[in-house]
Formats: C-alpha cells, sequence, structure tokens
C-alpha cells in the first residue's frame, strides 16, 4: 500500500501550522478526535463532503508515525 502521508500538510497560516488534512482547516488532530468518539468513517465523510477516504487513512498513518519513536537499551 502506498504512503499517503503526503495528504498531511502544515503550513504557518493554517491552523497555527499545526498538522492538517491537505492545506485545509481541518487538523489530523480533529479526525482522530472523531474517530476516538466513535465516529466511522461515513459519518466524518457526510460531515465533512470536502474530505476523502484517504484523508482519513493519511490521519492514522500520520499518528502512528508521530508516535513511533526508536527505544534505546539501558545497559
Amino acid at each position: 500500500m502506498a504512503s499517503l502521508i503526503s495528504r498531511i500538510t502544515t503550513n504557518s497560516d493554517i491552523c497555527g501550522g499545526r498538522p492538517s488534512i491537505r492545506n485545509m482547516r481541518i487538523r489530523v488532530s480533529d479526525i482522530l478526535d472523531l474517530l476516538a468518539a466513535g465516529e466511522t468513517r461515513a459519518s466524518i465523510l457526510a460531515d465533512y463532503p470536502y474530505l476523502e477516504d484517504e484523508d482519513i487513512t493519511a490521519a492514522l498513518e500520520y499518528a502512528s508515525a508521530a508516535s513511533s519513536h526508536r527505544v534505546i537499551a539501558a545497559e
């Protein structure tokens, strides 16, 4: 599966530079909050018709990458 993370943009003039979807005023965190609250992809897409299903996947991919970190073993 090809990465969709390129759909995530940061622009200091949009959402204060927070990661957003395709330079629109919907943040990655907005999508994640909706999903965490139990919203379905279908309901999110219905409420935000300018979003595409791939945008939701990109937000999840971005969150996964952002929360990943290298583990350094202590000796």
